[in-house]
């Protein structure tokens, strides 16, 4: 292994791990965060050191890593102490669909696998634009709620009110999907949802299944066009709402169906 790039990586988060494996770099990753999912054999080959919030670090720090990579300022306190203790540390925090694209080349370089992750990049930008090619022949775009959190109510973030656009549909809350942070996106009034009419609920709790009847029990939500035709959907949160390709492929693809079903299927009612 070519020692003028890191060969001992921690990822604190999903999306370096399944990176790095696309790109045929997976034996530099000694750590993994535990909410890991994709690739599933990243869960059996590497030991998990981490939560998103925290971190084992006397653990991160026993496996000798050249390079730490983390995303967002919620990390910023396992990012100081691993500073402290002298590892180097890379915190992304990209939030959009051209952050991920450009994140992939950022790590393929840094690990001597420029040309690869840039060709990585392209294939994933060419599945987006094809995507976005398809949603410009649907006949009618839904408005779209997605709920990334059930208590408090918390909406899409950036990137997942992009995709949502892109597989054809209209993210009814795109002014907070601008925050960055989930307070931001804290819907303090429930009956917001009911005003904006959604045709599509999208639910993706993070870290926690949906529980079917919930969305649907909520005072005054009866009146939703997605509550009165049955179009709540469930997404698993691992491919949506991690910044990495598997949004850009898997989350995408099951948004663009929901969205193609009930473009297609609107006009019939």
């Amino acid at each position: 292994m070519d020692t003028r790039f890191p060969h001992r990586i921690v990822c604190l988060t999903e999306e370096p791990t399944e990176t790095l494996y696309a790109l045929g770099e997976q034996e530099r990753i000694v750590g993994i965060s535990r909410f890991t999912v994709r690739p599933p054999e990243a869960r059996k080959d590497k030991p998990r050191v981490s939560a998103f919030t925290g971190a084992d670090v006397p653990a991160i720090l026993e496996l000798e890593p050249d390079l730490v990579v983390g995303f967002s300022d919620i990390q910023a306190d396992i990012a100081r102490e691993l500073i402290g203790a002298g590892v180097e540390v890379w915190i992304a925090n990209h939030r959009s669909v051209d952050g991920i694209l450009s994140y992939v080349r950022r790590l393929g370089a840094m690990v001597g696998a420029a040309d690869r992750a840039d060709a990585y990049a392209r294939e994933l930008e060419a599945h987006v634009e094809e995507v976005r090619r398809m949603a410009t022949t649907l006949p009618r775009r839904p408005r779209v709620y997605f709920e990334e959190w059930d208590d408090p109510l918390i909406t899409g973030i950036g990137w997942v009110a992009e995709l949502i656009r892109i597989a054809g549909g209209d993210d009814i809350f795109p002014e907070r999907a601008a925050s960055s942070l989930a307070k931001g996106r804290i819907l303090e009034d429930p009956t917001a949802v009911v005003d904006r009419a959604p045709d599509i609920v999208l639910v993706s709790w993070c870290g926690k299944r949906y529980r079917p009847g919930t969305v649907e029990a909520r005072p005054g939500w009866e009146a939703v066009p997605a509550i009165r035709d049955g179009e709540i959907h469930e997404i698993d949160s691992a491919i949506v709402l991690q910044p990495g390709p598997a949004a850009l492929t898997d989350g995408l693809d099951v948004i663009h169906r929901v969205v193609m079903e009930w473009s297609t299927t609107s006009e019939q009612r």
